[in-house]
């Protein structure tokens, strides 16, 4: 049931008018059995692993919150983390560890044949997954206390909106706004349409048309890629992947906002960071952040052997071949996330000289300083998503190559940069605008006479060039 689906449209008027109709306790009631539905439309067998990973946090939370015994509050937590991560290492990587190390065996001259298990990854699963562990997580901590709301801890867990994709809301964010009454208004309808109708925008047109230009450059091919091709189906795939998943957050916190809930920003501008660590911030913040709370931190202050530079260095890598490994049972997700981990690295340790080399007086040098770095941070996202979309891993040394060795024009790259201009012009005006005012909800504050030009310029677009039949959202893969 995607978004921007005539079955999600039918699906959320009933949900919506109900909702407008009942109480706080029936409010939540409609809404777990709405989610429990919406999830089960993708494939019902999976309902029961979302309920045991809730059943395991909201029982191990209650332990660790009423006991004061720090083993018994460990003890729970363990259980929490082992539990979760049982089903999610099952169901999304036991194939690829198992085909991994009986491949190593073979290496080593230990004949062993392995066939792989029919295994079906369970929509959301990592979200959900990650979700249902901060709360756990953070009873732990002393950061929340426990609740005795079943109900209320279901719907935390399989809240439609954001179930799927995201944002990874914290317990401590959204379980109170499950637990209290919600206060529904006109300014929350409002902007909350707003914020579904760009994300489906962003979705229905520009990242779903982008795909067809984006996918047969990435298909294996005995072809030699030309380099500008490449150079332009990278910043293709860059605006795609941000469209898709930027769009999904966007409708997610427009349905929300609609029902009177806030969920957090997932995307703020990232393609206008000014560093790797400004990109990280504004990228995929939910889970930038959760790793950066539960992973990176743990390590760093759990690694006594290692000092300096060299323990910041080897804990960043660590925790960025983990956030890669997240993404996908696959070896090009780990070297992902080891490139960003190499720029994070490599930033942390050159930061205060470039500060101190390069600090322009003249405002004119100052903005100019800004655009440069904006440019160059985004060239460094562009082809980290070059590596993040390639099929295979010779495939990204062959498209490297074919930037550094094969840059020559040749028929048709004209209309390639058509299209992606054509496709991704509206997105470059209003981030341009939004990022000059500071404000994602910039257009929508204006009188209404931009805001409905807005509204009619994508609505047309969408109208005449809208991708015809809709593509799920690439994050659902993950």
């Amino acid at each position: 049931m995607l978004f921007h689906s005539l079955e999600f449209l039918i699906f959320f008027i009933i949900v919506y008018t109900l909702y407008l109709f009942l109480d706080h306790k029936k409010q939540n009631i409609m809404l777990l059995i709405a989610s429990y539905i919406f999830y089960g439309f993708w494939d019902w067998r999976f309902l029961s692993l979302m309920f045991v990973s809730t059943v395991i946090d909201f029982y191990c939370g209650r332990k660790i919150d009423l006991s004061d015994n720090a083993k018994i509050r460990k003890k729970y937590l363990i259980l929490s983390v082992i539990g979760n991560l049982i089903i999610l290492g099952f169901f999304k990587y036991f194939n690829f560890f198992v085909s991994n190390l009986v491949h190593a065996l073979n290496i080593a001259g230990l004949d062993i044949n392995y066939s792989t298990l029919n295994i079906i990854l369970p929509l959301g699963i990592s979200f959900y997954t990650l979700q249902s562990l901060s709360y756990t997580i953070d009873i732990y901590r002393k950061g929340m206390k426990h609740t005795n709301d079943f109900l209320s801890f279901c719907l935390f867990v399989s809240f439609f909106p954001q179930l799927v994709a995201g944002p990874i809301e914290r317990a401590r964010n959204l379980l109170p706004q499950m637990l209290s009454k919600r206060e529904i208004t006109l300014e929350k309808f409002y902007s909350g349409c707003y914020m579904v109708f760009w994300g489906i925008f962003l979705k229905a047109f520009i990242a779903d048309n982008l795909a067809n230009m984006v996918d047969p450059v990435f298909v294996p091919s005995p072809v030699p890629y030309n380099g500008i091709e490449v150079l332009l189906v990278s910043y293709a795939f860059s605006i795609q992947i941000f469209c898709d998943f930027a769009g999904y957050s966007s409708v997610a916190r427009g349905l929300a906002r609609m029902m009177g809930f806030e969920l957090m920003v997932n995307f703020n501008l990232p393609y206008f960071a000014t560093s790797i660590q400004d990109f990280w911030n504004r990228w995929h913040i939910s889970l930038s952040s959760w790793v950066r709370d539960y992973i990176y931190m743990p390590l760093f202050f759990s690694i006594r052997r290692l000092k300096g530079n060299l323990k910041l260095a080897a804990v960043i890598m660590i925790t960025m071949a983990i956030m890669g490994l997240w993404h996908g049972a696959n070896w090009i997700f780990v070297v992902w996330g080891l490139y960003h981990g190499s720029l994070l690295a490599i930033y942390m340790f050159t930061r205060k000289y470039i500060v101190k080399w390069i600090n322009p007086k003249s405002k004119w040098g100052q903005s100019a300083w800004l655009w440069i770095r904006i440019i160059f941070v985004f060239h460094l996202a562009t082809y980290g998503m070059l590596i993040f979309r390639a099929e295979w891993g010779m495939q990204i040394w062959l498209l490297t190559k074919a930037m550094l060795f094969n840059f020559t024009l040749k028929p048709g790259l004209e209309s390639m940069l058509f299209n992606l201009l054509s496709l991704s012009w509206v997105l470059i005006v209003v981030q341009l605008i939004e990022f000059k005012n500071n404000d994602l909800l910039y257009f929508y504050k204006q009188p209404v006479i931009i805001r409905a030009a807005l509204y009619t310029v994508c609505f047309l677009l969408m109208i005449i060039g809208g991708a015809p039949s809709g593509k799920e959202f690439i994050y659902f893969q993950f």
